[in-house]
């Protein structure tokens, strides 16, 4: 008789937290790719015109591009996770200011993608990366 053995509560936790990674990196080197094919040229205008140093734009590299990597293999997981929550508290704050308080045309939150890449990026800061990780669960910054 074959017997199998439940996933311990520390092992769904840990696929939690890899798959919590995986979706958050994945889904932020997307912009990041994009911005390395297109330049960061308009982010650098709204900074200029927010009274701004234009070279603070280059940053989004770092926020949407090394950030996530780091993110996705687990190495300074909670640093890297709260550079792309700060980068977007700015991206809202530069950008999507007007649409706090605003529906999109099917009746959800107009800054849920935003909302859902800062909410996911604080959970990751908060719970780490895990065992699955190039940084292992005992990590100092994961």
């Amino acid at each position: 008789m074959e017997t199998t053995t439940p996933l311990s509560v520390h092992q769904r936790e840990d696929q939690g937290k890899l798959l919590l990674r995986v979706i958050l990196a994945l889904m932020l080197l997307f912009h990041g790719v994009s911005k390395l094919i297109g330049g960061v040229g308009f982010i650098t205008g709204m900074l200029e015109k927010a009274g701004l140093p234009g070279a603070f734009g280059y940053l989004v590299y770092v926020g949407e591009v090394i950030a996530p990597l780091l993110i996705l293999f687990g190495l300074y997981t909670r640093v890297a996770a709260l550079v792309v929550a700060i980068n977007m508290v700015v991206a809202l704050l530069l950008v999507h200011t007007g649409e706090f308080f605003s529906l999109n045309q099917t009746g959800g939150w107009a800054l849920e993608l935003q909302g859902m890449y800062l909410g996911g990026a604080l959970a990751v800061a908060l719970l780490g990366a895990g065992r699955y990780s190039v940084g292992g669960a005992a990590g100092r910054w994961n």
